[in-house]
C-alpha cells in the first residue's frame, strides 16, 4: 500500500503521467544549473524502483556515493510528503528497493555509449532482468551530440528502454523562435517529452513541453523537496 501511495504522490507521475514516463523514447528535464534537474530525474526513476523494477542511472557529474545519497534524500522527501509514515515501514521499503538502482559514473573522457551497450548485453548473457529505465545525467547539450544521441537511440530501441536526460540551459540565453530552450530546439525531433524547470519567486515552476505546442501545463514545486505545492 505504501508503494502505491508514494507513486501517486510522485511529482513526476502527477506532472508527466505514469504511462508517459515509461512509454517515451527519449525524455528530458531542462533547467539552468542548480534548479533541480537531477533531483527531478531521481523522482522519475523512483517511480520504477517503487514497482520493484531496476533503473540504470548514468552520471557524468556525480560520483557513485553522491548518486546514492540523492536517491535516499528523494525517497525521504517523497515519504514525508504523504504525512506520517511508520519510520520502520519506510526503512524496510527503502531496503527492499534501493538495490534495484544501478549507478554508473563517468566523465566526458570516459563516457562512451558502447560501454552502456556492452553492460546491458551482460544482463541478457547472464539471464538477468534488464533495467526498466535509463537516467542519463550530465551530457553537454551545448555541444553537437547527434552522434552520441544516435548511438543511445539505437541502445534504447535494441533493449526497449526509455531514456530520460538532464539538459542544462543558461540564464542569459533567449528561447528559440519556437518557444523552446535552444538546447532542446536543436534535438527536439528525438524527444517525445520534456519538462522545463525555472525559478518563480520562492518556488520552482515546472512546465510540460510537447512537440505540438508552446508550454501548456504548469506546476509549482517546493525547491527544497521538488514536491508539488498544493
Amino acid at each position: 500500500m505504501l508503494k502505491k501511495d508514494l507513486i501517486k504522490r510522485s511529482p513526476a507521475v502527477r506532472i508527466i503521467g505514469e504511462e508517459e514516463i515509461e512509454n517515451v523514447h527519449f525524455g528530458a528535464v531542462l533547467s539552468r544549473a542548480g534548479v533541480g534537474k537531477t533531483r527531478y530525474l531521481v523522482q522519475i526513476a523512483l517511480t520504477k524502483l517503487l514497482k520493484n523494477e531496476k533503473i540504470l542511472h548514468i552520471s557524468l557529474n556525480d560520483p557513485i556515493e553522491k548518486i546514492k545519497a540523492r536517491y535516499l534524500e528523494a525517497y525521504n522527501d517523497l515519504v514525508d510528503s504523504i504525512g506520517y509514515v511508520d519510520p520502520q515501514k519506510a526503512l524496510r521499503l527503502w531496503e527492499e528497493i534501493k538495490n534495484e538502482k544501478i549507478a554508473l559514473s563517468y566523465n566526458e573522457n570516459t563516457f562512451d555509449p558502447e560501454k552502456i551497450k556492452v553492460y546491458l548485453k551482460s544482463f541478457k548473457k547472464d539471464d538477468l532482468a534488464l533495467p526498466a529505465l535509463i537516467v542519463m545525467d550530465g551530457l553537454d547539450f551545448d555541444r553537437d551530440l547527434n552522434e552520441t544521441l544516435t548511438e543511445l537511440e539505437k541502445i534504447s530501441e535494441r533493449f526497449g528502454l526509455p531514456v530520460w536526460y538532464s539538459m542544462q540551459t543558461h540564464r542569459e540565453q533567449d528561447f528559440a523562435q519556437s518557444g523552446y530552450p535552444v538546447q532542446l530546439e536543436k534535438v527536439k525531433g528525438r524527444f517525445d517529452k520534456a519538462v522545463f524547470l525555472h525559478p518563480k519567486n520562492d518556488k520552482i515552476e515546472s512546465v510540460v513541453l510537447t512537440d505540438e505546442s508552446r508550454p501548456n501545463e504548469y506546476y509549482l514545486l517546493d525547491p527544497a523537496t521538488m514536491m508539488i505545492v498544493e
